[in-house]
């Protein structure tokens, strides 16, 4: 097959996390060893800042500022919540996408790569697809990216073991001070976290309980459904037993009518999503109005998925494999793909186990809007905890800390100088 010849273009997209510029990482150095790509460019707030031809060009950062971007929280080109929406608003999508094939077309852009989780996939196959109905050479691979981890077909996303071991030690320390100021009356702790219709995140924080005793004592997903009475009846036994009784909810619980108790029915994100941010308050209002249990809330929020401080070294490696990867399978002439992380266990002569990480291909096609649900099976009878098969998924995902840079006792985090090309086209229309 005849090299293709041309312009990468990589961006991100969708809610920042711990690991995406590792994967950005990844992208761009794997870029520089292939003589077939000729410039590298980051796209400036993903789709929505290229259609205005934001784009920087990469060759002109620092080396050792690339490198050290993979110990950096956040997006460092910067992201967005921008839909393509074909079915909903078909004229402006039609010329959004003209616009999209205008910039690559003065770009010479050849190779393209986002970032991204659900919707950003989405977004990745249907340019791959435009780029076919056009006629239009251009190599196009999505890399996965979501605390939520709820990307189909791979062993699980990058961000999301970072989340894990920020949000499981946090459940430990809060606890340790939750249970040494217990009293005769008990006490209640709400910690929410992240995930909206999967509990991959709450789910994850079940490694921080190294004894029965220990917390988290409850943990709430969005996949089973919030019963009152039952919730009620768990905390008023775990505080009879022990005290107090921290609790872990997943943002989007929702009771039976499948309505999430923490969404605000008044605002919505871009992509029509109800913004969620009342769980925790919801169930303490629940628990001291029925228990009479001092209770108090947790909301980790932006802390979870941008605390690099506390990341995990697996996490971050496998997030920069994966933009290796990805550059590799475009530069061979693949399109159309997500790389997905495999996990291989290993067994020695002496019986002992050990992971090797590997990638593989999947079509966008079938991870573009699907999305996968921690299993049931993985779960206690009553549903209110995970039980070894989600521990031993989670904990190898967590292990090693970063050889992160401190200055004044603090993090030194790294960005981008942000240099821009020359535009080529008119100011799009609005």
């Amino acid at each position: 097959m005849a090299e293709l010849n041309g312009n990468l273009l990589v961006a991100q997209s969708g809610g920042p996390t711990c690991a995406i510029n590792a994967s950005i990482v990844g992208v761009i150095q794997e870029a520089g060893r292939h003589d077939c790509i000729e410039e590298i460019y980051g796209g400036l707030n993903g789709v929505y800042g290229i259609l205005r031809e934001d784009i920087i060009d990469i060759n002109d950062e620092k080396a050792k500022t690339i490198d050290m971007l993979k110990y950096s929280p956040a997006a460092a080109l910067g992201t967005c919540r921008y839909k393509i929406d074909f079915k909903k608003k078909p004229e402006k999508a039609a010329k959004d996408m003209d616009r999209l094939f205008q910039i690559f077309e003065a770009h010479n852009i050849r190779y393209f790569f986002y970032a991204g989780g659900n919707d950003s996939q989405d977004t990745s196959h249907k340019i791959h697809l435009e780029a076919i109905k056009r006629g239009f050479e251009l190599h196009v691979i999505g890399i996965p990216k979501t605390i939520d981890n709820d990307l189909p077909h791979t062993d699980y996303c990058p961000g999301y073991g970072s989340v894990v071991k920020y949000n499981a030690t946090t459940v430990m320390e809060v606890g340790i001070d939750v249970g040494c100021m217990a009293t005769d009356d008990g006490s209640c702790c709400i910690i929410e976290v992240m995930g909206r219709s999967a509990g991959w995140i709450a789910a994850g924080t079940v490694i921080a309980k190294r004894k029965p005793e220990d917390p988290p004592h409850i943990i709430l997903l969005p996949e089973i459904v919030f019963e009152e009475e039952k919730f009620l009846a768990k905390v008023k036994e775990v505080v009879s037993q022990y005290k107090y009784c921290i609790v872990v909810a997943g943002e989007g619980i929702k009771n039976a009518s499948g309505n999430e108790i923490g969404a605000d029915d008044k605002l919505v994100d871009a992509f029509g999503h109800k913004l969620l941010s009342g769980a925790a308050d919801k169930l303490a209002q629940i628990v001291q109005n029925n228990l009479g249990t001092k209770t108090r809330t947790v909301k980790l929020g932006y802390a979870q998925r941008a605390a690099g401080h506390f990341a995990s070294l697996t996490d971050i490696k496998n997030a920069v494999m994966v933009g290796g990867a990805a550059v590799k399978a475009a530069v061979e002439g693949k399109s159309g793909f997500m790389v997905k992380i495999i996990r291989n266990v290993i067994t020695d002569d002496n019986g002992k186990q050990r992971i090797e990480w590997g990638t593989d291909l999947q079509p966008l096609e079938d991870i573009a809007n699907a999305e996968r649900l921690v299993p049931r099976d993985w779960l206690s009878e009553d549903g209110f905890m995970p039980n070894e098969k989600m521990v031993e998924y989670a904990r190898p995902l967590v292990e090693g800390e970063l050889p992160l840079p401190i200055k004044d006792g603090l993090p030194c985090y790294y960005r981008l100088e942000k240099s821009l090309i020359e535009k080529k086209l008119p100011p799009m229309e609005a």
